[in-house]
């Protein structure tokens, strides 16, 4: 197209769908909005010059009902840009309404946005400083056309899957990555033969739809450079992939290198699950920015009080009305897009417990959105998981949804967990309760254990090795004087607050980390861990690391070689899982059958002896492989875990005839005999075995 101004054939276009169309004639426009009083389609020329085109929409030709509409007649669009100017009134205090003039809006359906190709690059117009043109993005028309080469979802059942929880940007942006397109969607897939070596069956994506990063106005305190939004929970655009992740994020081709690395993954039967965020959206509250939502109809798309003010149930200004039926609608039909056309296996709901809210914030009793979303039947193979908590309190682990398809992030089991492993009292029979899979909160409706998403370190708090290394958060480079970060960390330092040369604590902080994750991969229920846990990657402490674009979000992969015994450790763990059923039941445990034989027996030192005292703080259980007249699920196993500050002996259950215990997990242990090939198991010839203070013994049943 030329970039000489001139005009343009148009024709009346269609409403449906939303967002943008290729035609045989050309591109058809579509765009919601209720109040709006007058509507005019914008069109750029690429890079940040002015506008080649305004073309006020007719609203008796180019608008359907609450639908504007307009088609341009020029098969020429691959250079199109495009954004809207929506009039109506701007009451904030009074309507609601906020529509402002002078603003150019981002399409909510919008495929790709131009800019942020490069990461942290303000995007101005040349010549230009003011805060106002520091935000030039502009919309994209993307082409879907993409060979797949066959490929379609891996559909791993939830109950074989393990999580690995990654930053794209983060995962390889430290030196030490040594990938040649570092912090990108092809960094990642560089990284596959290591993924495929250490056993996940799914990586979970903290937010790649398009943000602002350079939203944050706080500085560092120690190095005076401004800081990022480097998670990116903070949504421009719900269908747009993030430009800057890509290696030449421009044309939109940011959607190609995605779709690039999904292809990749799958070939390497790796699923891609997408954090994603419809809880609120970068415009923040009253005093934030107008980029899309809030000019285009700020009373349907936000959660509004009596007063016209914004409820802030996600703790960032705003919260999507997530209930009404037109957000609904782009709800589902921006989750249909990822799985459609970017053919992603799942989603991760951050705040989901927001999609519970009605448009004055009350807790609804079946949320329409939540059922749609688990019956939508273009989602019927997706995995759904939500974070089933908001930032006003609501907490609802255990009680998100009864539906077959709603699995949960398990909170309850990332705090029991902690709590047994800190050296609590009264943890014993809450540890053995998530163990089993948390019967106490998934035993309902048609939900199995697998509904339990068990996590023990995620991007929000403190990594693995953090956990074992700091009582207290250090959040002083975020630039509020460590007040943000959660108080409740559940964590203990072994004996020294950070680093440390002392090797007996460095001993047991790696002993600790090894039990954790022996809790972690053998209980009921789909195991997720944080990217870097696996080699023991720090934050220094930081336990909200939002804004830390720098190596303390970066994962350092010299630790890898460096703890190479750990990463060996959780190498052969995530085997044993996958190779024994045993550890992934589809069914909660049931009583003893008639013979009396259950399928998992606790004990405390002696068989048939059990202690959930208060001061009880060792637990064993024998987690039987086959009960009479059942499917074999695999070999026995009796697991004894301590989390005194002295070791424990136990008795362990006399084996069958024929048979014979065989040692296979010691955390005590250095490596390699911390966890042991099958040719390498020792046979376990006394009848008592003793577990050191915070570790945990395995052992299995071989026949002789």
């Amino acid at each position: 197209m030329s970039s000489k101004k001139q005009k343009l054939k148009t024709e009346p276009g269609f409403p449906l769908p939303l967002g943008t169309t290729i035609t045989p004639d050309g591109v058809n426009f579509s765009v919601f909005s209720r109040h709006a009083e007058q509507v005019a389609l914008l069109l750029f020329q690429p890079g940040t010059g002015p506008k080649y085109a305004e073309i006020n929409l007719n609203p008796t030709i180019n608008r359907t009902g609450d639908v504007w509409h307009i088609q341009i007649c020029d098969k020429d669009t691959s250079s199109l840009r495009y954004g809207y100017r929506m009039q109506g009134p701007c009451e904030p205090e009074g309507s609601g309404h906020f529509f402002q003039k002078d603003a150019i809006l981002l399409d909510p359906y919008a495929k790709a946005l131009t800019g942020g190709t490069h990461w942290g690059e303000w995007y101005t117009r040349p010549g230009r400083k003011t805060a106002e043109s520091r935000f030039l993005r502009r919309c994209c028309i993307v082409d879907d056309h993409f060979d797949w080469e066959g490929d379609r979802p891996l559909n791993i059942p939830l109950r074989e899957s393990v999580i690995y929880e990654l930053h794209v940007r983060g995962f390889t942006c430290h030196p030490s990555s040594q990938v040649d397109q570092p912090g990108t969607y092809e960094g990642l897939v560089s990284k596959i033969p290591y993924l495929k070596k250490l056993g996940i069956t799914a990586v979970e994506l903290m937010p790649v739809t398009e943000f602002y990063e350079n939203e944050n106005t706080r500085h560092d305190p120690v190095t005076g450079k401004r800081l990022k939004n480097f998670w990116g929970y903070s949504p421009l655009a719900f269908f747009a992939p993030k430009a800057s992740y890509a290696v030449n994020g421009i044309n939109g081709d940011q959607v190609r290198e995605f779709k690039e690395m999904v292809k990749a993954l799958h070939k390497a039967g790796i699923e891609v699950i997408l954090d994603i965020v419809f809880n609120h959206t970068a415009e923040g509250g009253l005093d934030g920015p107008v980029y899309s939502f809030r000019g285009i109809d700020n009373t349907i798309y936000y959660l509004l009080g009596q007063e016209k003010e914004y409820l802030n149930f996600s703790g960032c200004g705003n919260t999507l009305n997530c209930n009404h039926p037109l957000v609904r609608n782009m709800i589902m039909d921006c989750l249909r897009y990822w799985v459609i056309e970017m053919h992603v296996d799942g989603f991760r709901f951050d705040l989901a417990s927001i999609l519970g809210r009605d448009s004055r914030g009350e807790v609804l009793q079946n949320p329409p959105v939540v059922e749609q979303i688990a019956e939508d039947p273009v989602l019927a193979s997706t995995k759904i998981i939500a974070e089933a908590w908001d930032a006003a309190g609501l907490y609802q682990v255990g009680n998100f949804s009864e539906h077959a398809r709603w699995a949960e992030w398990n909170g309850r089991f990332r705090d029991d967990i902690r709590a047994f492993m800190c050296g609590h009292e009264g943890m014993v029979p809450a540890l053995a309760t998530r163990i089993a899979g948390s019967a106490d909160l998934y035993q309902k409706g048609d939900l199995r254990p697998y509904n339990s998403i068990n996590f023990v370190t995620s991007h929000d708090g403190f990594t693995l090795y953090d956990l074992v290394s700091y009582n207290e958060k250090h959040n002083f480079r975020n630039g509020e004087e460590s007040r943000d970060g959660d108080n409740h960390n559940i964590s203990w330092n072994s004996g020294v607050e950070g680093d440390t040369t002392d090797n007996d604590v460095i001993r047991l902080r790696f002993q600790r980390m090894k039990t954790m994750a022996v809790l972690l991969f053998l209980s009921q229920g789909t195991p997720m861990f944080l990217a870097g846990d696996e080699f023991g990657r720090s934050q220094r402490g930081n336990n909200n690391a939002y804004c830390q674009d720098n190596e303390i979000s970066w994962v350092d992969w010299q630790l890898a070689e460096q703890n190479s015994g750990l990463l060996r450790f959780f190498r052969l763990l995530i085997r044993l899982r996958k190779e024994n059923g045993v550890f992934r039941r589809e069914d909660f445990f049931s009583e003893p059958d008639g013979d009396g034989i259950a399928e998992i027996l606790w004990q405390s030192h002696q068989p048939g002896e059990q202690d959930w005292s208060a001061g009880c703080k060792s637990l064993a259980f024998l987690l039987k492989g086959c009960v009479s007249g059942q499917e074999r699920k695999g070999d026995d196993f009796f697991v004894m875990v301590n989390s005194n500050d002295s070791p424990e002996t136990f008795t362990l259950p006399q084996p069958e005839k024929d048979y014979r215990w065989l040692q296979v997990i010691d955390t005590a242990q250095a490596s390699p005999n911390d966890i042991l090939e099958v040719s390498g198991q020792i046979t376990v010839r006394a009848s008592e075995l003793t577990v050191a203070s915070m570790a945990a013994v395995v052992l299995k049943r071989e026949k002789i």
